[in-house]
């Protein structure tokens, strides 16, 4: 019997064939939030998908995470509002520009949080933002204030 055949019958290489994304599915919740504390990058990504909020923040606790996963985890629109709370509340993230914009930007953000950011925006970011159609009016009002305040 040629190895191929033994392969298939045994299911042993098989298994590990499968693209990530469908282990992932198959996985409990335990298991997702093991994988989401020491994963790879594909893995962290896929599992910033997942609709379990647990999963999202074990994400962020991952110490291999970099900071552009976290500018696009920022940006994402599939992501937890307490995810990106926990982005904003982590002085390393924060003290990045891509990270604040990005948060201000996703409608999703806790108005309070995105309010805090417009001040550190540079005047370029909060034309767009005065002028955005996909966050709050609360935010698109915020901007045209400090743009006001910074032309005076």
């Amino acid at each position: 019997m040629s190895d191929d055949r033994q392969r298939d019958r045994s299911g042993g290489e098989d298994a590990e064939r499968l693209p990530l994304a469908m282990k992932i599915q198959k996985m409990t919740v335990p298991e997702r939030i093991k994988l989401a504390l020491t994963g790879s990058q594909e893995a962290r990504t896929l599992l910033m998908q997942d609709p379990n909020r647990v999963v999202q923040l074990a994400v962020l606790e991952n110490p291999k995470i970099t900071s552009s996963e976290v500018v696009g985890f920022a940006n994402s629109r599939n992501i937890n509002d307490e995810a990106l709370r926990k982005i904003a509340e982590n002085r390393e993230w924060f003290k990045l520009y891509p990270v604040r914009l990005a948060l201000v930007k996703n409608p999703k953000t806790p108005v309070g949080i995105a309010l805090k950011l417009i001040a550190t925006l540079n005047p370029q970011d909060l034309k767009i933002l005065a002028k955005s159609k996909s966050v709050s009016s609360v935010i698109v009002q915020a901007a045209r204030r400090q743009l006001e305040r910074g032309a005076r």
